[in-house]
């Protein structure tokens, strides 16, 4: 039996058949510097409940393309009573973006975000009016890597490329080009890191896929209790998660995602090099 399984792209996801090995040695470093065994496997094979101590869909890529597969493959690890770093119901929950309307509900500090099962003109126009700006994105309810996501203007704005599903409209925010978004990263609740992610000028696609430029940062306090108010509104402690926060038009952070299924931890910006998240993973084991 290996002591963590991390999970990775399908077989037949050509697209990330070259580029998942290296972040996979990124995670894996520190589980071993732990003296732990790790071993990777496409999160669509067969997992079998003594096969390993945990499993981590760290690097799942292409899930969102595959929805019922994945909710499929979630409810097969509940039902096997398989250990999961961040428990299959959360990763369920947090694989529909709609869990930003329900954590703003619940007190936390969202960028404003209005959901619907079928994207229609109306309702785009409704959004301009009810966030009071010239410029939207326009995203799928079940989304990575920016797929699908827009831009749409006031006046001329197109739909082209956006979701053909349920999506989600939130207002254009500038800081996205300008100091960027940040990603703050806890480990069993507690503050690790962070870094900015700035997307390239007429761009708003803040991954380095797109161009966007990463560096290391010391949040501040603001942006520290804005992902602490998230997380607590999550309702429980995490293995892992990372929280991506922007200035909203009202200048104070504000959540764009919570990752907790197969985000990029950036661990080659933690001070520690992944000694946190090491030390979470031995206590995910039990």
């Amino acid at each position: 039996m290996v002591d963590v399984l991390i999970l990775v792209p399908a077989r037949d996801e050509a697209r990330f058949a070259n580029s998942w090995s290296p972040l996979f040695e990124r995670l894996a470093a520190p589980l071993r510097a732990k003296g732990l065994s790790v071993a990777s496997q496409p999160w669509t094979d067969p997992i079998e409940k003594d096969q390993a101590r945990l499993v981590m869909p760290s690097l799942a890529w292409g899930y969102h393309g595959r929805q019922d597969e994945w909710f499929g493959f979630l409810d097969d690890l509940e039902r096997d009573g398989i250990r999961v770093a961040n428990p299959a119901a959360t990763m369920r929950w947090n694989s529909t973006k709609t869990y930003l309307v329900e954590l703003a509900g619940k007190g936390a500090p969202v960028v404003p975000t209005h959901a619907h099962d079928l994207l229609t003109r109306e309702h785009v126009r409704d959004a301009f009016d009810a966030f009071g700006v010239d410029e939207l994105v326009v995203k799928p309810q079940v989304s990575a890597g920016s797929h699908e996501t827009i831009r749409v203007k006031r006046h001329g704005g197109s739909l082209a490329g956006g979701p053909s599903g349920p999506a989600l409209i939130q207002p254009f925010l500038p800081a996205v080009g300008e100091e960027g978004e940040l990603s703050l990263f806890f480990f069993d609740g507690q503050f690790s890191h962070a870094v900015t992610k700035v997307a390239v000028e007429g761009d708003f696609r803040v991954q380095p896929q797109f161009g966007g430029q990463v560096s290391e940062i010391a949040p501040e306090p603001e942006a520290l209790r804005a992902a602490e108010m998230v997380l607590q509104a999550a309702g429980e402690v995490l293995t892992y998660a990372r929280v991506d926060l922007i200035r909203g038009l009202d200048h104070t952070p504000q959540l764009m995602e919570l990752e907790v299924i197969e985000p990029d931890l950036f661990l080659q910006h933690a001070h520690d090099r992944g000694e946190a998240f090491a030390e979470a993973v031995v206590r995910a084991i039990g």
